[in-house]
């Protein structure tokens, strides 16, 4: 087998292939991210469908995906399958690095208990408004006017484990929402354990509030994972945007934060390719579930793929012989379903290199973890971990 200096992990966040087995337990029915997206006029990704991105499992025999599949694919290709109970973010991207979740983190449909808010409010210094489940526009339209008025932050949920903190700039600057946050992360603890706490900062004027690029994510400190093993082993972990908040920054030997768009993730991330490391680099697109996914606007999803297409064709050009490129999701946000939140989904797997096997195609494999478990294969570390590897039987020889 060739040895392998570098392996870029890019993360698609959002691009499911279709309903898992358990959809239904999620509340969801028939989703398919990837097909709603080839519905879109005028929708074409040939260098993802080089590497096999329409030949997986569930795709490959959709009547939408035919013209965009190609006969002889150069990468290896897989569709996988969420062991862990959950369908986000922080689920997702934990399995990727081989953390199987035996038990769902905890979400609030019906808000936050009473006890949970007084605490929060005697902790941070002010009172909490809203408390529900919520789009993360609409409650700043809805709630902004009375959070200016009383100094009250906004606080609201999701269907995924997140607690939100939203506050204008002008009233609560960002520095004073970003503490709030680290005293409500000490509060969802134990049974309250959310996943994420995220400070989500607005600015502007009624009606036209607007979220600002501030957000920040306070995470759950994850198991060991494939970072840790990496980084204890010398090599490089390298994370490129919201890989240090989902990951609370354990394991990583460098953060490359980005101005929360896929264009400043592309941007960083290719200028990886010309620095000597040896190790991961583990990458979130985040627009393609935050900005569109969500809001479920197909067309504007459908172009950001598109655009991610037409950068990866430089990417694929300007790898090196020893560099492994795998691309992959963390749940899917089908915008051709009902509602706004993800869907319960399979994630593609591609994987290209001189070292990868072209053509090979894996099936259906049982956990996203198997991602991690051949990452830690790739560099000879040991990670404890559900998942299997497949870099055997991809490996070129």
């Amino acid at each position: 087998m060739k040895k392998i200096k570098r392996v870029f992990l890019i993360v698609l966040d959002s691009l499911g292939v279709g309903a898992a087995p358990d959809a239904a337990d999620f509340g969801d029915g028939a989703c398919n991210t990837l097909l709603s997206l080839v519905r879109s006029e005028g929708f074409s990704a040939p260098h993802l469908a080089s590497l096999g991105l329409f030949s997986v499992d569930g795709i490959k025999d959709a009547a939408e995906a035919v013209a965009l599949r190609v006969p002889a694919p150069r990468g290896a290709f897989a569709r996988l399958r969420e062991s862990s109970r959950g369908k986000d973010t922080t689920t997702g991207h934990w399995e990727l690095a081989g953390v199987v979740g035996e038990h769902p983190m905890p979400t609030y449909p019906a808000g936050f208990p009473p006890e949970i808010i007084a605490a929060l409010e005697a902790s941070i210094g002010r009172k909490l408004i809203c408390n529900k489940p919520y789009s993360g526009t609409q409650v700043i339209h809805d709630y902004g006017r009375e959070h200016i008025e009383t100094g009250a932050l906004i606080v609201y949920t999701s269907a995924d484990s997140v607690l939100q903190l939203a506050a204008h700039e002008n009233v609560v600057p960002r520095e004073e929402l970003y503490e709030a946050c680290r005293k409500a992360r000490v509060i969802m603890c134990g049974k309250h354990g959310v996943g994420r706490v995220i400070a989500r900062p607005f600015i502007g004027e009624y009606p036209n509030y607007e979220r600002t690029a501030g957000r920040h994510d306070f995470s759950l400190e994850p198991p060991a994972t494939v970072l840790d093993a990496l980084k204890d082993a010398g090599f490089a972990s390298i994370g490129v945007g919201k890989i240090s908040d989902i990951f609370a920054g354990k394991g990583l030997t460098k953060s490359l934060g980005t101005n929360e768009d896929n264009a400043d993730g592309m941007k960083k991330t290719r200028s990886l390719l010309g620095e000597d490391f040896t190790g991961l680099a583990f990458v979130n697109l985040v627009d393609f579930d935050m900005v569109f996914g969500h809001r479920r606007d197909t067309r504007g999803y459908a172009r950001a793929v598109m655009e991610f297409d037409a950068w990866l064709g430089d990417f694929l050009t300007a790898m090196k012989e020893a560099d492994v490129l795998m691309i992959t999701a963390d749940h899917g946000c089908d915008p051709g379903a009902p509602g706004t939140d993800h869907t319960r989904e399979y994630v593609p797997l591609l994987a290209y290199g001189v070292a990868v096997r072209a053509g090979c195609d894996l099936g259906t494999r049982p956990a996203f973890a198997d991602v991690g478990a051949t990452i830690a294969e790739i560099f000879g570390v040991e990670l404890v971990t559900r998942g299997r590897s497949f870099w055997r039987e991809i490996a070129a020889g």
